[in-house]
């Protein structure tokens, strides 16, 4: 079933179908992988939940993933990042790849001194977001927001509409009252609305995706550790290049795989049911 080159799987999780936007670029980076995919979709989202439910779930998922052939783990949701992603790193004996805010960039590249960060709850509150804001956005304006209810839009496979742009319309309205001109993607969900996002934005605000950045930090650790298959290491795009690879996915969830089979699938058509399965952890 899965790509014959590949000496170990590359595990990602989410609280949900968020991650997928990472898993997205991974894919154009590290074609012939295996991939295993993990969604919450039954916890999702992790943003409102305490801390230490998220370092629970966060260790269930990983020794899964592991128990699966997972070589590296990347934990593709900013909240999951900021919550546990040091446990893991204590806990298990192989390398994490976490989201990092995506601060540094909008700081450098703003031409107003402000920007704008869209983010859960979690990752607002988060030590590795308040460590980001000191280093890199210190003699900035920083405008946050938390976007209450749009992972569980996306979760529930919303990702245009009335309804959408206007509770989009309510988050983005105070960073253009403030003349951000970039506004950071805190959440793996937010991908899927960006041209929601574009469209409320309007002409003049850049927005800043960090899946890229942390398909190339996978790219990096997989060949430290010489798990590079032998088609990867050059960037392809193109439907037809994700039909030629759809079968080195394997995805899991802990909830219903519709909607994940669904997103996967707007990515990569025509992955099989067999692809996808529920499980209980």
């Amino acid at each position: 079933m899965f790509g014959q080159f590949n000496k170990l799987s590359i595990g990602l999780f989410d609280s949900g179908v968020g991650g997928l936007s990472v898993w997205k670029e991974a894919l154009k980076l590290l074609p012939g992988h295996r991939f295993l995919y993990f969604a919450d979709t039954e916890y999702a989202p992790y943003g409102p939940r305490p801390e230490y439910e998220v370092v629970q779930r966060a260790l269930a998922i990983s020794r899964f993933l592991i128990s699966k052939g997972a070589g590296v783990v990347v934990v593709a949701c900013n909240t999951a990042t900021s919550a546990a992603i040091s446990t893991l790193r204590e806990t298990f004996n192989i390398p994490f790849i976490g989201m990092e805010p995506a601060v540094k960039p909008a700081a450098s590249l703003t031409r107003t001194g402000v920007i704008g960060v869209l983010a859960t709850k979690g990752t607002l509150g988060g030590s590795k977001y308040h460590l980001s804001l000191n280093k890199y956005a210190s003699d900035i304006k920083v405008v946050e927001q938390v976007g209450e209810g749009l992972v569980g839009m996306v979760e529930s496979g919303i990702t245009y509409g009335k309804e959408i742009e206007d509770l989009v319309g309510r988050y983005v309205s105070p960073m253009l009252e403030n003349n951000a001109d970039y506004i950071v993607l805190g959440c793996t969900h937010y991908p899927f609305l960006k041209e929601v996002i574009e469209k409320v934005a309007g002409t003049g605000v850049t927005l800043i995706d960090p899946a890229p950045a942390v398909a190339r930090q996978i790219f990096r650790r997989v060949r430290e550790m010489d798990m590079i298959s032998q088609v990867s290491g050059t960037k392809v795009r193109g439907v037809d290049y994700y039909r030629s690879c759809y079968n080195d996915t394997m995805f899991y969830s802990s909830g219903d795989t519709k909607v994940l089979s669904d997103l996967a699938r707007s990515i990569v058509p025509g992955i099989s049911d067999s692809f996808f399965e529920s499980v209980d952890i």
